[in-house]
């Protein structure tokens, strides 16, 4: 079965299949009766995002409040377990390496090093600084400074002057320049504040990432997509619950998944 094979047998089934939208900035989307595919999508990428929205579409019909609740193993596969969900995250890493977050990881590993080095140069003047404690002296002087903006905002605009008014830009990345006379520990303070805040925008990502993989009905769609990748594969890093999907398959329990696998 190719792609227009697929497409043809899906609305055989009364499903609304569209492949010249932008599916929401997705590759693909699914919302009750339609699959959306992007007009967008890479070739070698049509045939398991389709596989993978009608996975969307199977589970629907066993569980229409996905939308909301993201599924459950217990009305996918019958049952609960650890082991369901660390092998159908296996099988989500092989299918998409996005869920990895690699480039999330290195880029804060980057910023931590950084981190490092900013906090050697504070503690050269202030051997006692910890970031865990206010930093009583910085906080002191930046009262009266026009950089206390720049613990808010990365580069910000400041208005200057009583009757010829004129616009001012500050930024973190040229801290020392826009402030000549602040200490070389509150520079490297106020960009390893700037810092902190990447970190933690980064570890937002990172959680909603995973949040997102890890949602039953996300974990079952890319099972899915793996069984049309590599069924060979899959079934190897994930033998229990390829094990148990195929039951579940065979005994008809996810409906007309079984002729469109039997095709693969």
């Amino acid at each position: 079965m190719d792609e227009k094979e697929l497409i043809k047998y899906l609305k055989s089934l009364g499903i609304e299949v569209h492949t010249t939208t932008k599916a929401r900035g997705h590759l693909g989307f699914f919302m009750k009766n339609r699959i959306d595919i992007s007009k967008n999508i890479p070739p070698h990428r049509v045939m398991p995002t389709l596989l993978h929205e009608f996975a969307h579409y199977i589970h629907y019909g066993l569980e229409p409040s996905i939308g909301k609740t993201g599924g459950s193993f217990q009305v996918l596969f019958k049952e609960d377990n650890l082991t369901l969900a660390d092998e159908l995250f296996k099988v989500t890493n092989f299918v998409d390496e996005n869920s990895l977050g690699v480039k999330l990881y290195e880029h804060k590993d980057r910023i931590k090093q950084q981190i490092k080095e900013y906090e050697k140069i504070i503690k050269k003047d202030y051997p006692k600084f910890l970031r865990s404690k206010k930093f009583k002296e910085f906080d002191k002087y930046i009262k009266k400074s026009k950089a206390k903006y720049l613990l808010k905002y990365d580069r910000v605009k400041v208005i200057e002057g009583f009757f010829k008014k004129q616009a001012k830009i500050y930024s973190v990345t040229n801290v020392e320049s826009d402030f000549p006379e602040m200490p070389e520990a509150f520079c490297a303070y106020i960009k390893l504040h700037s810092l902190q805040k990447k970190q933690s925008r980064i570890s937002a990502r990172l959680n909603k990432l995973y949040k997102y993989y890890t949602k039953p009905t996300e974990l079952f769609a890319r099972l899915v997509e793996g069984i049309y990748i590599d069924r060979e594969w899959v079934c190897a890093i994930a033998p229990y619950t390829s094990k148990k999907f195929f039951e579940l398959l065979n005994e008809g329990y996810y409906g007309k998944l079984k002729d469109v696998i039997d095709k693969l």
